[in-house]
């Protein structure tokens, strides 16, 4: 994993912080006593449960690993209350070519969460909108085809 600065709101940091606290106090003893029953249940560590267990064991390890990464190269994205353009942070409301309204918020990569509202500026999305203003239009070529999009409000 390379050590270059990971952009992150202050919400972000704080799920990462919950999340990174949830699976090394709780999922991570729970797999370890799964592992450990399935050892004993089967006599060796030759049963399928062992190997299910071990492999969320791994699962886990890495969700760890990579979110001890995220919050050790962080750094936060200051809100600009001010910007006139979007910047990363930024939340725009957007007004599709057939009227229906979108309220994205502009986020680092490791952040990204598109159902929840949240883009990555480095997605095609992202991109485009980053620099633009209210009142301008943007058209972006997307998996699904060609999208217009106006954007009508920046927070």
């Amino acid at each position: 994993m390379s050590d270059k600065p990971i952009p992150v709101t202050r919400e972000g940091l704080a799920r990462f912080k919950e999340r990174l606290d949830y699976l090394i106090n709780v999922r991570r003893p729970q797999v370890a006593k799964r592992i450990q029953e399935a050892r004993e249940l089967a006599g060796s560590e030759a049963s399928g449960e062992f190997e299910d267990a071990k492999n969320e064991q791994a699962m886990v390890e890495g969700e760890i690993r990579e979110l001890e990464h995220i919050i050790q190269n962080a750094v936060i994205i200051e809100e600009q209350h001010n910007s006139q353009v979007v910047v990363l942070g930024s939340t725009v409301t957007l007004q599709a070519e057939d009227g229906r309204v979108f309220r994205y918020t502009i986020v680092g990569s490791a952040e990204a969460e598109p159902r929840e509202g949240r883009i990555s500026n480095e997605s095609p999305v992202g991109r485009a909108l980053l620099g633009r203003r209210v009142g301008d239009v943007v058209e972006v070529e997307v998996p699904a085809g060609k999208r217009r999009w106006t954007i009508l409000a920046l927070s």
